[in-house]
């Protein structure tokens, strides 16, 4: 155990943590968008990302990007494949609540068969990129040149690092602003509490659904955007272990509640820097699924443990 190391840096290693964590609490968004309004664990939520990991790759490749382009150039790759990846990773969310969800509710098909559909689901994306794309790792353009931007005492902040850090929680707030201060979100939470009552008072419970597979999706685009420009480089089963571990990120924060995956996906990033430090990196993925037993041993609901319908500003 390697505590010298931990404590001698712990300012890095939780920046570090922070960084990591904001990808998963993206991600995680997604699931509890659609926990909280359709009580469904999606998972073929984690293949929303990976698809948008290769839209951003292919916009990147179409646009001729190379490694350390300049600041104008920089930003127009990363605008770009933004929007790539929120537009590839929303249509596919959507396309996979019409063709398999929508059939699902119409026939009111049980909750296990709405969970080994999503399974089914996820892997069919996977092994249907596997087959396209190949099996291999990937490789993408450096786009952000890394560079420290911002020293605090011993703990260096990279440009990586806070770019991740403010584009999730500047997309957090907007979410929860949009939840709680308009129309549509209004209706969001008017289904999530009771979709018979909302349907009554002139809700329509479809749009709703569609809307926060959309939400999910463009969410689960831009943190594949984040991936790219932090890690360089996807695979055809990348969001296998991130979707498993967004989802824990959900379920420690409270799963159906918004800021709640916010501070889940946070809390976990930090957790696993910090157990790779502590012993080596093997065991960070043990302590992720640690954290979250022990959690729901001692808060079953998680750390915030309120629901979508019940959220407010």
């Amino acid at each position: 155990m390697n505590f010298d190391e931990l404590f001698g840096h712990l300012g890095q290693h939780t920046v570090d943590g922070l960084a990591k964590g904001a990808i998963y609490a993206l991600v995680a968004l997604g699931y509890t968008l659609v926990y909280g309004v359709l009580k469904l664990i999606n998972f073929a939520h984690s293949e929303v990302f990976m698809v948008g990991t290769f839209a951003v790759l292919g916009t990147w490749t179409a646009l001729g990007a190379t490694n350390n382009p300049g600041i104008g150039m920089m930003l127009v790759f990363l605008v770009v494949g933004l929007v790539a990846g929120a537009l590839a990773s929303g249509a596919t969310a959507v396309a996979v609540e019409r063709i398999a969800y929508k059939r699902l509710r119409e026939m009111n098909a049980p909750p296990l068969i709405f969970l080994i559909t999503a399974i089914g689901l996820s892997l069919v994306l996977s092994e249907a990129f596997g087959l396209w794309q190949g099996r291999l790792v990937v490789g993408m353009p450096t786009i952000v040149p890394q560079k420290v931007v911002l020293t605090i005492g011993n703990t260096g902040i990279t440009n990586t690092q806070l770019l991740t850090l403010v584009a999730a929680i500047v997309m957090m707030v907007c979410l929860d602003l949009f939840i709680n201060r308009t129309r549509y979100g209004r209706g969001v939470r008017a289904v999530a509490q009771n979709p018979d009552t909302a349907a009554l008072m002139g809700v329509n419970k479809d749009r709703v659904i569609m809307l926060i597979f959309l939400l999910g999706g463009l969410l689960a685009g831009a943190a594949a955007l984040l991936y790219a420009v932090r890690y360089g480089n996807t695979r055809f089963n990348v969001g296998f272990l991130l979707g498993l571990k967004a989802f824990t990120a959900a379920v420690l924060g409270g799963i159906g509640n918004l800021r709640g995956a916010l501070l889940g996906g946070l809390l976990l990033g930090v957790v696993e820097v910090y157990a790779a430090t502590l012993t080596t990196s093997n065991w960070e993925d043990v302590a992720a699924f640690v954290v979250l037993v022990v959690v729901l041993l001692f808060r079953p609901t998680g750390l915030l443990g309120e629901s979508l319908g019940r959220a407010r500003a």
